[in-house]
């Protein structure tokens, strides 16, 4: 069958992967953009509702968007610490290693035949990137027992 050949689903699985990441991650970077710009939107047009039923502005609340309720959706709860950016390099690091084993696992257990016995090395590359993420997350954690 068409669909099952290896000769053309190694390729598009290879090929598959980046692309679906690097979209992924634009379309959550474009909606939490959308996100926050609604949500400034909306307190703005709250405050502007209140103001056109006379209410006096010098006695509305100051505009906040670091409250509480507003915090989730604007990032204001996580400060950007080292400690912080260490575990989301030893996180980074942990997922790329992984999803590099089972890239070769997948291509040595895929190919079998002499034509591509050394294919399952393609997975050499993202491992040794998990790995340096691991040692950038190791050289950056925090030390002296101080997280901040």
């Amino acid at each position: 069958m068409f669909l099952f050949n290896e000769d053309v689903i190694i390729p598009l699985a290879l090929f598959a992967i980046p692309v679906v990441a690097i979209t992924g991650g634009m379309i959550v970077a474009i909606v939490r953009v959308l996100g926050r710009q609604r949500m400034i939107e909306l307190i703005q047009r709250e405050r502007i509702a209140a103001i056109e039923r006379g209410i006096d502005p010098a006695k509305l609340p100051v505009l906040d968007v670091t409250r509480p309720e507003f915090a989730a959706m604007l990032d204001y709860d996580r400060p950007n610490t080292p400690l912080r950016r260490a575990q989301g390099l030893l996180i980074a690091g942990i997922v790329t290693l992984f999803a590099a084993i089972g890239i070769i696992v997948f291509l040595r257990m895929v190919i079998n035949g002499q034509d591509g016995h050394k294919a399952w090395a393609v997975g050499l590359v993202p491992a040794c990137v998990g790995a340096a993420l691991l040692v950038s997350a190791a050289a950056v954690w925090p030390r002296g027992g101080k997280a901040a």
